[in-house]
């Protein structure tokens, strides 16, 4: 448990690959508050599963001070992955999760960390915030997991946050606990850090080619694309969804293309195409598979759709995808 007569101690458990915007929104935040108060309020550690240096997702190379197996001492650990990652060592390391889960350590995730964390089995039956790139794909690897698009989720012993701007302001609200808003401003300030979202603040989405997010579009039309992104599996009809936003269809087809630049349909078909892409590049499902979880009968105009929207095969997407993870890194020598 947190020992507030001492500082608050936090791990970073770093995955190859990890994005490093969310390891640097988390540390630097905590600095500027050691560096306010003038005292160690807070201390960290950087974890992985082996003594080896870890490259994150910007090729820049990280040493732990701790691995996994040897953590001791910490509040907080919080799971730094891509979504693809997978634990090096399958038994010992969930396991290890598990006993510091069983001695009161706060457990997390940012951005991709939910996909190890979750396979840990320290999600199940757990709601967590799932960026809405990785969204697809989480939600077939891990059903029993309740996926939310908000930035930051904090229940109970189990805190995950969507991206670096997300753990920037999870840092933010450690610090405010802790020190008071004075000093959260303060180190907001520092970094001219724009504002504090609200604990249950959704995440910004950009709407398909238009150059802008969904909570800017009107209600109806914001209502309508919450219809398509429930009704993935399973499409509704146009018409259908012009009644249940309470627009005539010649309207709704007016009023969607002026706001998103599209129509209705090519906005549904893409996005449903977008799903399809997260499964193919984050998940082991096969194409037909993943063609009926965005609403194909069969595979094949799935694929040739895919094809022509992304320019290239699901098939040659996912396998150029696995080359360049597997492929090493070559690091010249220093001058």
């Amino acid at each position: 448990m947190t020992d507030r007569t001492g500082p608050l101690r936090l791990g970073f458990l770093m995955f190859p690959g990890f994005p490093m915007a969310c390891l640097t929104s988390a540390i630097e935040p905590l600095r500027a508050a050691n560096e306010i108060t003038g005292r160690q309020e807070f201390v960290w550690k950087l974890v992985a599963e082996a003594p080896s240096p870890v490259r994150s997702s910007a090729e820049i190379g990280f040493d732990p001070d701790v691995t996994l197996q040897d953590l001791e001492g910490i509040d907080h650990l919080y799971l730094l992955s891509p979504p693809t990652a997978e634990f090096s060592d399958p038994r010992r390391s969930p396991a290890k999760l598990r006993w510091l889960d069983r001695t009161g350590v706060t457990l997390g995730a940012f951005s991709g960390g939910i996909f190890p964390l979750a396979r840990s089995g320290l999600l199940e039956g757990k709601a967590c915030s799932v960026h809405w790139c990785y969204e697809a794909a989480f939600k077939a690897d891990f059903p029993a997991v309740e996926a939310r698009e908000v930035t930051i989720l904090r229940e109970g012993r189990r805190t995950t946050a969507s991206g670096a701007g997300a753990v920037f302001d999870l840092m933010l609200r450690l610090i405010e606990e802790r020190l008071g808003r004075d000093c959260m401003t303060e180190v907001a300030c520092w970094f001219q850090h724009p504002f504090v979202r609200d604990a249950d603040a959704s995440q910004k989405v950009p709407v398909a080619r238009a150059g802008g997010t969904t909570d800017s579009l009107p209600a109806a039309i914001r209502e309508a694309i919450r219809l398509f992104e429930t009704h993935v599996e399973d499409p509704l009809r146009i018409p259908d969804v012009a009644q249940a936003v309470g627009l005539s269809g010649r309207h709704f087809e007016r009023l969607f293309k002026r706001e998103t630049g599209q129509s209705p349909l090519r906005y549904y078909h893409h996005m449903r195409l977008q799903k399809a892409r997260q499964r193919v590049l984050y998940s082991n499902d096969s194409l037909r598979e993943i063609a009926a979880s965005v609403g194909y009968m069969t595979s094949s105009p799935m694929i040739r759709h895919y094809t022509e929207f992304f320019g290239v095969s699901p098939r040659d997407e996912r396998r150029l995808t696995q080359t360049m993870r597997r492929a090493p890194v070559r690091v010249e020598a220093a001058e």
